[in-house]
């Protein structure tokens, strides 16, 4: 089960990749990247309605949507900025350094929301190790902006 995991999460990352460069022909079509954006979480929505009909899972009822914290209900608005984020920056800083960038920016997020247990993660201590493997993350970034 772990090396599909691992395979589900390689082909996310090169998903989004490829995400990129098809939002920036929106972009370049639209002419904005919020309509670009808008135009990939609308395509991303309507897949949805065909996973959900599919699963046949019985939809949640208020119970289960009251019981969410307040906060949780806003992780979209990351995922609306990444997209719009990923469709201006990438056609200027290609494609390598966007991504340099944001596995960075993900890699710092998540050593502090583990470290402090945040957001229903386990916590897991900040270690020499872990700061280590942040900076040679940095060091790939710099190289990779050269």
């Amino acid at each position: 089960m772990y090396h599909l995991l691992a395979l589900m999460a390689l082909a996310a990352g090169l998903g989004l990749t490829v995400q990129v460069g098809m939002n920036a022909a929106l972009r370049q079509a639209f002419g904005s990247p919020v309509l670009a954006s808008l135009a990939n979480f609308l395509v991303g929505t309507a897949a949805l309605v065909v996973f959900v009909m599919l699963e046949r899972a019985p939809l949640p009822g208020r119970g289960a949507a009251g019981s969410v914290p307040l906060w949780a209900w806003f992780g979209g608005l990351f995922g609306a900025f990444y997209v719009v984020a990923a469709t201006v920056v990438g056609p200027r800083l290609g494609a390598s350094m966007l991504l340099a960038l944001t596995v960075l920016g993900q890699l710092l997020a998540a050593l502090a929301v583990d470290h402090f247990g945040w957001l229903g993660f386990p916590q897991q201590p900040l270690s020499m190790a872990r700061l280590a493997g942040a900076a040679l993350l940095l060091a790939g970034v710099l190289l990779i902006s050269r």
